[in-house]
C-alpha cells in the first residue's frame, strides 16, 4: 500500500457506513485483511476517527487551513503510524501499523497519515464534499482543472438524471 492508497484509505473511513460491524465489512470489502477481522470494539474506536477525520475534511472543504491543521495533527497524535517495512512475495510496501495490530489501530493509523499525506501531495482547496442534496460523503478532486463535485458517478448521475427529469416535466 502507497501513501495515495492510505489517502483514500482516509477517505473511505470517513464515508463508510459505522453503524454495525457488518456495514462497515462492506466498506471494506477492498480490504479483507480488516474487513475480515472487525469487532464491535473496532466500530467504536472507528467511529470517533471518522468523526475526526470529517472535521479536518470539513475545515479543508471550508478553505479552514488552520482547523485542517489542528485536527489532522490531532489525529495523528492519537493514532500515530508505526511505520514497518514489509514483503509480500516480493512486493515492498511500508504498512503503518505494527503487525500484530488490530483492525482498529491499523486502520486509525492509515486515516490520521493518508490525510496527512493527501494535504501535503494534493494541498488544501483539492478536497470537497458532494454536491448531491442526499449525499454528505467528501472526496479528493484530482480533476486538471478542479471541477469534480460529487463523491462518485452515482451521485453525479443521480442528479444529472433527476434535473433532467425535471426540465422535461416543464
Amino acid at each position: 500500500m502507497d501513501n495515495a492508497d492510505y489517502t483514500a484509505g482516509a477517505l473511505r473511513l470517513s464515508n463508510a457506513d459505522l453503524t454495525s460491524p457488518e456495514t462497515l465489512r462492506e466498506a471494506l470489502r477492498h480490504e479483507p485483511w480488516w474487513a475480515q477481522r472487525v469487532t464491535e470494539s473496532d466500530l467504536r474506536v472507528l467511529r470517533e476517527v471518522a468523526v475526526g477525520v470529517r472535521r479536518a475534511l470539513a475545515a479543508a472543504s471550508a478553505g479552514d487551513a488552520p482547523t485542517l491543521l489542528a485536527e489532522t495533527n490531532e489525529l495523528l497524535a492519537a493514532h500515530p503510524p508505526r511505520p514497518r517495512l514489509s514483503d509480500h512475495g516480493g512486493e515492498w510496501h511500508i504498512h503503518v501499523a505494527d503487525v500484530d495490530a488490530g483492525p482498529a489501530e491499523e486502520m486509525a493509523a492509515v486515516a490520521a497519515w493518508g490525510l496527512a499525506q493527501g494535504v501535503v501531495r494534493h494541498g488544501s482547496d483539492r478536497w470537497g464534499r458532494c454536491a448531491a442534496p442526499d449525499c454528505e460523503n467528501y472526496f479528493l478532486d484530482t480533476t486538471a482543472n478542479r471541477t469534480k463535485q460529487f463523491c462518485s458517478a452515482r451521485c453525479a448521475n443521480r442528479v444529472n438524471v433527476a434535473a433532467f427529469r425535471a426540465r422535461n416535466r416543464e
